[in-house]
């Protein structure tokens, strides 16, 4: 009996062995892999076959492993190998909100069936695949049936953020976790041709089981927006329609919960993933399931829209890695600075009309809270309505030829090296004119955001010389990553530093002057301009509130001496449009 029964074990060994069906086909298609079921099925998936490695590109903060699978026909699992050849690098990350986690499910069975059934081998004869299971890997173990109460499943899923309470999807540019550390120093060192970030929404409720985002208005290179709009976005909107899953740009509706009010694009800003790419030079594809589609659909709409993706870049790879070095050379040209480069943008005027595949619903007011409930239905309807799809800069810059930051400004030139910012330090003090800014009126939020109090402020440009001691950090802006570097250190960027709190202290008084001492100096200053006590009292009838308070009296005068420190608000970075004197830093 029991040689019966080794025999049956033996037998039945290989078949598991084989047996490449995810734990979440096996669950019925309702839950996704733990942590650990995720690597364990990453490892095996390298182990069988020779275009799959699994790697680890940096550390949680609780301690677990980054997971990164590389795919590569011809066994190239290093960038270098990879430039070598003429493939393009797709890089392909979910879980970045682990909560919605359709794209690790889905990439899993995609590499699966490229490597091991290679029923999909062909799509990766001119692609290298990186793909990242899980980003969040801390919120991913916070798992509950509870963490997205307008999600229809997985059974079980994780958290939004990190275990610090950090969206990384906000957190591109400024870099707080080290997850997202880890994950730039990755991208740096790849900078692959296309990137695709998997999400799942909130918001209203409509026919598509997939959403988009691309950048398309005026924060990407000319010559690579076109390519996105033309020759990547057009058929893949085609091919999704084809494999049963239409698709439409990611809805933001102009009144909130209203469809019929019409759609708004934007640019995203750096702080997320596709705006991110876009100032690196590389297009970012957003993806969106629709949270109320079950989780089957879901997953299945994610794997069609990465399928399809990997294989117009298999398609386009010539094209598009030539049109990425392009657009690199063209950022590290005259020609890039000749004109003013847009920071921020605000939706335009102009609109197209669109069908959109909605969902019949009410507007009824709520007798529990008093407010607008909207309230679906299962019918649905396909809604005529505006699509406003222009951008208009609100913000811009005249770039230098470089930057200078103070070496003492060590987190800021950190977060530069981080992004990939060739920089140079210079070997002693240096005495230049530089185009500054004085920020005024500065406030902040008063709620945190991201672990950050933002900052607002008015940019005043003036001009002045400086001594910038040995050591300090020259950005020489003749470099690819000039649009990375002046969203870094431009104050009018949506995400720069100084936004974000890098530079709080040029805002902060530090001497103080006594109230014995200011109301003699004052009388004394009086004295000798008899016009200042003539300002005070103008100052005093525009404002009464200023007119009561000694103190803020007391402050106006104590400005008006020579020992009120000048510097405060002063911006610490120097712009450098003088081509000889930037040369001659960066020597």
């Amino acid at each position: 009996m029991r040689r019966i029964l080794l025999l049956i074990a033996l037998i039945a060994q290989p078949a598991l062995a084989d047996d490449w069906t995810t734990f979440y086909e096996q669950s019925g298609y309702k839950q996704t892999p733990t942590y650990a079921q995720t690597i364990e099925y990453c490892e095996r998936l390298a182990a069988a076959s020779p275009w799959v490695h699994f790697t680890t590109y940096g550390e949680s903060p609780q301690g677990r492993a980054l997971p990164l699978l590389i795919v590569d026909r011809r066994g190239n699992f290093t960038s270098e190998s990879v430039r070598k050849t003429n493939n393009a690098v797709f890089l392909i990350q979910a879980g970045i909100h682990s909560g919605e986690i359709d794209g690790k499910d889905a990439g899993l069975m995609l590499i699966r069936d490229i490597a091991i059934r290679k029923d999909l081998a062909g799509i990766i004869d001119n692609v290298t695949l990186l793909f990242i299971p899980i980003f969040s890997v801390d919120g991913h173990e916070r798992i509950s049936r509870f963490n997205r109460a307008n999600q229809n499943g997985p059974t079980e899923m994780g958290w939004r953020t990190t275990a610090q309470n950090l969206n990384l999807n906000r957190d591109y540019l400024k870099a707080d976790a080290p997850e997202m550390q880890a994950w730039l120093r990755l991208y740096n060192e790849w900078l692959p041709e296309f990137f695709a970030d998997c999400h799942v929404t909130d918001g209203a409720d409509y026919q598509y089981a997939i959403t988009h985002a691309l950048e398309l208005f005026g924060n990407m290179d000319e010559g690579l927006t076109e390519w996105t709009r033309d020759r990547y976005l057009a058929p893949m909107e085609r091919l999704m329609e084809q494999s049963g899953f239409p698709t439409v740009r990611y809805a933001s509706f102009r009144v909130r919960n209203e469809p019929r009010s019409g759609l708004e694009s934007w640019a995203a800003p750096p702080r997320f993933s596709e705006g991110y790419t876009a100032i690196q030079n590389r297009p970012g594809l957003l993806i969106e399931t629709h949270m109320l589609k079950d989780y089957k659909t879901r997953v299945s709409s994610t794997y069609h829209m990465l399928r399809i993706t990997t294989e117009l870049l298999g398609m386009e790879h010539e094209r598009l890695k030539q049109l990425c070095a392009d657009a690199d050379r063209h950022a590290a040209s005259a020609a890039f600075r000749a004109r003013s480069f847009p920071l921020n943008f605000k939706v335009g005027p102009d609109s197209v009309m669109i069908d959109y595949l909605g969902v019949e619903y009410t507007v009824e007011k709520s007798e529990l809270t008093g407010g607008d409930w909207h309230r679906y239905t299962d019918q649905p309807a396909t809604f005529r309505i505006p699509y406003f799809n222009t951008q208009i800069p609100t913000a811009g810059a005249d770039l230098p030829e470089a930057y200078i930051v103070p070496r003492e400004w060590t987190a800021a030139i950190e977060k530069l090296a981080l992004h990939g910012v060739a920089l140079r330090r210079t070997k002693k003090e240096e005495t230049v004119e530089v185009s500054a800014y004085r920020l005024e009126n500065p406030s902040w939020r008063s709620d945190p955001f991201e672990g950050r109090h933002l900052a607002s402020y008015e940019p005043r440009v003036f001009t002045e010389t400086r001594t910038y001691p040995a050591g300090s950090v020259v950005v020489d802006m003749n470099q690819r990553a000039a649009r990375v570097a002046a969203h870094l250190l431009e104050p009018s960027a949506p995400d720069c530093l100084v936004l974000w709190g890098f530079f709080d202290t040029i805002f902060e008084q530090k001497e103080y002057i006594e109230t014995y001492v200011i109301e003699e100096m004052a009388r004394e200053m009086i004295r000798k301009d008899p016009g200042l006590l003539e300002q005070l009292e103008v100052r005093k009838a525009e404002d009464p509130e200023f007119a009561a308070d000694a103190e803020r009296i007391r402050d106006w005068l104590y400005r008006r001496t020579p020992y009120w420190d000048d510097r405060i608000g002063v911006y610490p970075v120097g712009r450098i449009f003088d081509k000889k004197l930037a040369q001659r830093l960066l020597r």
